[in-house]
């Protein structure tokens, strides 16, 4: 039978408790948010939905076409300008999504006969990258510039580091300085994932290259989401303006695919000036989770100290989270469930995320719900 091994497969998933359903969720949904990315809690804000409404009623519902036939608005250029300067980089392309702007970055910038090396922890969208780019990869231990010294010590030629700033499943920092003196040292590239620091790290949210120093270097190029702190979708790559040439003539998820849709580019202009006029957002997000790692912990809880938004809680097993993260649901409280294989050391843990809008009653209901339902 045609794609019979499907069946098997499905079982194999069954007997050691990692199926994933889908739950669509109504637009009135009850439970208190902390499973969502939306970590300046934009996503609903009225000018952010106006400036997408406005954006599909002058553009229409769709781009049309890729971005180099009829898919590039005077609105998606104005988006790529200000994300550029908000961040610090002298240019930014925008992509339909931060998957492909991480796949386009990582392919485009590792032609054949040049070594990728790449952090054990990074997400998804970067390991894919790196799987077809025509260069060589190498992964390294996780957050470790020796490593990544170590590994461009023993290549001649072209060669680029590959890391996200914040990383998805603990919400730690990867050593950014450090990361970029060691690629200095050999004249590598640095390419960084900062999906998770836009909006949180850096002067009012302005991106962890911004916050240590590497925003605008000419050996540093940066991918952001849209649908994270600006709580809309899309992504976009940040660097020199000839890597952005590069890009816009060598990157397959650029040139072959739909551009980002109006109303995704409108919400994502209206979240970034939004951001601009209140920066303590920003520090509103990263209080938020240093908050409940403290109050999680005093609680007995394993938590991971977090660097940005995100706050990791260890359980006892894939089928304990499963649990853990249903009774959190049914008390009114939602959280997200990591386990394998997305969790890149086999541990399943429950993932946080700390908005900036959250109330200190909100984060107090939140706690004691964890707290009581723990397995």
């Amino acid at each position: 039978m045609a794609f019979g091994w499907i069946d098997e497969q499905a079982r194999a998933r069954r007997r050691v408790g990692l199926v994933r359903t889908l739950r669509p969720r109504p637009a009135d949904s009850p439970l208190l948010d902390l499973a969502s990315n939306d970590y300046l809690g934009l996503a609903r804000h009225p000018e952010v939905t106006e400036g997408a409404a406005r954006a599909a009623r002058s553009w229409g519902a769709g781009a049309t076409g890729s971005r180099l036939v009829t898919g590039t608005t005077e609105l998606h250029a104005e988006l790529e300008r200000e994300l550029a300067d908000f961040c610090g980089f002298e240019a930014a392309l925008v992509f339909s999504s931060g998957y492909a702007a991480n796949l386009a970055a990582v392919t485009a910038l590792a032609p054949h006969g040049s070594l990728v090396v790449s952090d054990a922890g990074n997400h998804a969208s970067l390991i894919d990258g790196c799987r077809l780019a025509r260069g060589t990869t190498q992964v390294v231990a996780h957050a470790a510039p020796d490593a990544v010294r170590k590994a461009l010590a023993t290549h001649d030629g072209d060669a680029v580091a590959v890391s996200d700033t914040v990383f998805s499943v603990d919400g730690d920092a990867a050593p950014l300085a450090e990361l970029a003196g060691v690629c200095r040292e050999y004249g590598a590239g640095l390419v960084v994932d900062d999906a998770h620091g836009l909006g949180v790290l850096g002067e009012g949210g302005r991106g962890a290259a911004q916050a240590v120093g590497l925003a605008g270097a000419d050996d540093v190029v940066v991918t952001v989401t849209l649908s994270k702190s600006l709580g809309s979708q899309g992504g976009a790559v940040l660097g020199p303006a000839r890597v952005i040439d590069h890009l816009v003539n060598a990157a397959r998820t650029f040139i072959f695919d739909t551009g980002l849709a109006p109303a995704a580019a409108g919400g994502a202009l209206a979240a970034l000036g939004l951001l601009r006029r209140e920066p303590e957002r920003a520090a509103r997000a990263r209080a938020v989770a240093a908050e409940l790692y403290a109050r999680l912990t005093v609680m007995g809880l394993r938590a991971v100290r977090p660097d940005a938004a995100v706050v990791s809680v260890r359980a006892p097993s894939p089928e304990g989270a499963v649990r853990w993260t249903a009774d959190c649901r049914a008390a009114g409280l939602a959280v997200g469930c990591f386990r394998p294989p997305s969790v890149p050391d086999g541990i399943s843990r429950l993932r946080l995320t700390a908005r900036a809008d959250l109330s200190g009653e909100q984060i107090e209901r939140a706690v004691r719900v964890i707290g009581e339902t723990r397995p």
